[in-house]
């Protein structure tokens, strides 16, 4: 991502196409820095906690700028999924910040931008099947086929949420695992598949570059099932517990 600029430009306007640019950077490789050390740190320990909130951070200054920046490049892809991560990200937080089994206007308005997202992705996919070329500034319709999958189930799971007034347990620890994991996934594909001139030699042209994304994706199924299906986490009380960090030894999930 990089504005470009007028070399006739004011100098102020260069120095602020700058630091966008390095914000961005910068909150990406935080980003995936900290979203990997969260997967990694014991869930519910003060590590976790630490790594999680400089991932919130970091997420949304990268995705905040990336779809605010995109337009004007213009790639309307990027604003596509700066807006899902940011999104995601938001979202995740949201369903652990907030008491179980509680939902309310943030809910709504979550729910509400799901909709967005799909609405927004059957138009920028309608436009580059119907565009001349048969792309979208550069790219294919099947570009935007993972935004077309994880739009709708975001929304879906939004619409169950509201309607149920909250969720508890296991669903609600998985709901903010996916996202998360799913943000990471999209800084981390962005990285490896978008930016090919900052990998290493080896990665360039070669099938490394899809390792990152695909272990993204990996460890995620690892730990959605591993919250969904073992035993533990259905224990009465737990995620009321978990939440105000009072989960004793044995009920915690295991490293």
């Amino acid at each position: 991502m990089a504005l470009e600029l007028d070399p006739a430009a004011p100098l102020w306007l260069h120095t602020a196409a700058g630091a966008l640019l390095y914000l961005h950077i910068g909150g990406g490789a935080v980003g995936m820095v900290s979203g990997a050390a969260a997967l990694v740190f014991r869930k519910g320990s003060g590590a976790h906690r630490l790594a999680g909130r400089t991932f919130l951070g970091s997420m949304l200054i990268m995705a905040g700028i990336g779809a605010g920046v995109a337009p004007f490049l213009p790639e309307r892809a990027s604003v596509l999924g700066g807006l899902m991560a940011f999104y995601l990200v938001a979202s995740a937080w949201l369903t652990v910040w907030r008491p179980p089994g509680t939902a309310g206007r943030a809910e709504a308005a979550a729910l509400a931008a799901s909709l967005g997202l799909v609405a927004l992705t059957v138009t920028f996919s309608l436009m580059a099947v119907n565009d001349a070329s048969g792309t979208l500034d550069g790219q294919p319709p099947q570009a935007f086929i993972l935004f077309g999958i994880m739009a709708p189930l975001a929304a879906l799971g939004d619409l169950r949420l509201v309607m149920q007034g909250g969720i508890r347990g296991a669903r609600r620890i998985a709901r903010h695992l996916w996202r998360m994991c799913m943000a990471l996934f999209i800084a981390v594909t962005s990285y490896f598949l978008g930016q090919p001139d900052f990998l290493p030699p080896f990665m360039r042209g070669t099938a490394w570059v899809y390792v990152p994304s695909l272990a993204t994706l990996a460890v995620m199924a690892y730990w959605l099932v591993r919250v969904r299906f073992v035993q533990r986490l259905h224990a009465p009380g737990y995620d009321d517990r978990r939440s105000q960090g009072q989960v004793t030894h044995a009920a915690r999930d295991p490293r």
